[in-house]
């Protein structure tokens, strides 16, 4: 039934001008789950992530065919500034604003026009402590981001997702700026993310996509492949493309 499902897509046609880059993806994406969608550079990994906050909005002659859903309602009847905030995004690079710390957290807070002093403040808290941030930033609130480390101002890019309370989470490749360490870290907080979000993660990494995710998703060439448990997808593909990718005879 649709409705146990946090993303889904129905027949979903995407073009950029004449090209297409996405071709009549049908894709479930299970609620309090990570789910990854691996696949070689320009399969429409990205491109199919970004249809579920409208990013791809935001390029010229995009023109898409079919239904996307997030939480059972298509995405176009959901004013834009509510759907980006139920469904955060976290780039590739770390993005933090050249702000401080305190106002990188309160940023979509007063985009929002949401809380008062002490629920900006107990929020800020709240997120700082689910990314593991709280000890190491709560004397550094005043310092800029921009001098953080690469994996704190990834972490602090997340924690500034999860002020807004969103409900869906999208990480596009977050740990491809990272050392392995610092991607090991990243990899932990998203399993205890989890509990209590829905992610969808896209990575070039198919032992991070292993690891951390509960369901993947191939593409190739702008198709969904093949999708099912982690578990199946990386020990009995049922495609001879999906096997091909994962031994590495390409990609």
């Amino acid at each position: 039934m649709m409705d146990t499902f946090a993303l889904q897509t129905r027949k979903l046609n995407l073009f950029y001008g004449t090209f297409h880059g996405l071709k009549d993806i049908d894709f479930n994406v299970f609620p309090n789950a990570i789910t990854a969608l691996i696949g070689p550079s320009g399969c429409g990994k990205s491109t199919l992530l970004r249809c579920f906050n409208r990013m791809n909005d935001l390029i010229d002659d995009v023109r898409m065919e079919g239904d996307i859903f997030v939480h059972n309602e298509r995405v176009e009847d959901i004013d834009i500034i509510e759907l980006r905030k139920k469904v955060g995004m976290v780039f590739q690079r770390p993005n933090p604003f050249p702000f401080t710390v305190y106002e990188n957290m309160i940023y979509g807070l007063k985009v929002h026009g949401m809380g008062n002093k002490k629920y900006v403040r107990e929020t800020v808290e709240k997120c700082l402590f689910a990314v593991g941030l709280l000890d190491e930033l709560k004397d550094k609130l005043h310092t800029p981001a921009l001098s953080l480390s690469e994996e704190i101002k990834q972490r602090l890019c997340i924690a500034r997702v999860l002020t807004v309370a969103p409900e869906i989470i999208l990480l596009d490749e977050p740990c491809s700026a990272l050392d392995p360490i610092a991607t090991m870290r990243i990899e932990e907080l998203m399993m205890e993310l989890k509990r209590d979000y829905t992610i969808l993660i896209v990575t070039h990494n198919m032992q991070q996509a292993a690891r951390v995710s509960d369901y993947t998703g191939f593409m190739l060439l702008g198709d969904l492949v093949e999708f099912g448990e982690t578990s199946h997808i990386f020990t009995s593909p049922k495609d001879e493309r999906t096997e091909g990718y994962i031994t590495g005879r390409f990609g």
